[in-house]
């Protein structure tokens, strides 16, 4: 077990994230049907949409259709993606949205393909979600995409997320996400930026969403959490990509993620066979066998809570 660590949040992306970039429209009651198994295996904080311009990204276009059918619960936090004040004002509307996920993007090329702006820009529209949420009596979090590397500009420095982060905070976010958007980073790469967060932001909330484009991850989640971060973005399934940045590939995956934690004595609130079988119902919605590895792998063996012995399972 990671000193001092016995417990992560999880965040589920999958709703949003994982399905934004699929090409053939997913059915409103399928993603609400997501939801309805996401919660059951013990998701108690998720991405429901994003409210963008259903011209970007065809795949959201029923936000609102969507937090429609969210089934009432004190105990589970429902975020919603906004990139502006008028998607924050969408997603205030509804009603049902508890929790405003703000983006800023570490390059301008980046920031100009994502959100029409530049790297300031979308500091600027970030800290404007973050009042707009707290206005309405909700909490505002915000992500940096592309913190570990751009896929058009290339390397990002550490200066220039630091920058960032130190601006964000001002807005009174309750959480700052990095955000590995295309799946360069390596772990690395990830103690040095989160240990630098850290020192410059102690009292700040961190989060990481990795991609596993090339398959450093789970390694990059491990990192994350013994540097100290808190909570991790996954996709069940390990669906996902972004419209806008060529080559993003899926996330990092929930079930592979629970697991190598959970063996690692680290809680994560999340019942391992119920996203095993939600990974099964949603390889039938897709079509496809999903990328995540542990739903297609043997059953390990469990480790004994009273012995510490391994036992077949």
């Amino acid at each position: 077990m990671i000193a001092g660590r016995h417990s992560v949040e999880m965040v589920e992306v999958a709703p949003r994230d994982g399905l934004q970039n699929e090409k053939a429209l997913i059915a409103t009651a399928d993603k609400l049907e997501l939801i309805h198994r996401a919660i059951r295996a013990g998701s108690r904080r998720m991405e429901v949409a994003s409210f963008v311009n259903p011209r970007a990204v065809p795949q959201m276009a029923d936000a609102e259709a969507v937090c429609e059918g969210l089934p009432s619960r004190d105990d589970v936090t429902y975020i919603g993606l906004v990139m502006n004040a008028r998607g924050a004002q969408r997603a205030i509307a509804t009603g049902r949205i508890d929790q405003l996920g703000a983006v800023s993007v570490a390059t301008d090329t980046f920031a100009m393909a994502n959100q029409k702006q530049t790297s300031d820009g979308s500091v600027d529209a970030a800290r404007e979600v973050i009042a707009m949420a707290r206005q309405a009596g909700l909490t505002g979090q915000v992500t940096i995409a592309a913190a570990f590397g751009c896929p058009f500009e290339g390397e990002v420095g550490e200066d220039r997320v630091i920058a960032m982060a130190l601006a964000l905070a001002e807005a009174g976010p309750v959480e700052i996400g990095l955000a590995d958007t295309i799946g360069v980073g390596n772990p690395a790469q990830v103690a040095g930026l989160v240990g630098r967060i850290r020192r410059e932001l102690p009292d700040m909330a961190l989060r990481v969403h990795f991609h596993n484009t090339r398959g450093t991850g789970l390694a990059n989640v491990w990192t994350a959490v013994a540097q100290g971060v808190s909570t991790v973005d996954a996709s069940i399934g390990g669906l996902g990509g972004c419209p806008f940045a060529p080559g993003a590939a899926g996330n990092v995956c929930t079930e592979d993620v629970v697991y190598m934690l959970e063996r690692g004595g680290i809680a994560t609130g999340l019942d391992l066979d119920s996203l095993i079988a939600t990974n099964g119902w949603l390889a039938g919605v897709m079509g496809r066998t999903l990328p995540g590895m542990v739903a297609r792998a043997p059953r390990s063996p469990k480790q004994s809570a009273s012995t510490g012995c391994l036992e077949n399972g």
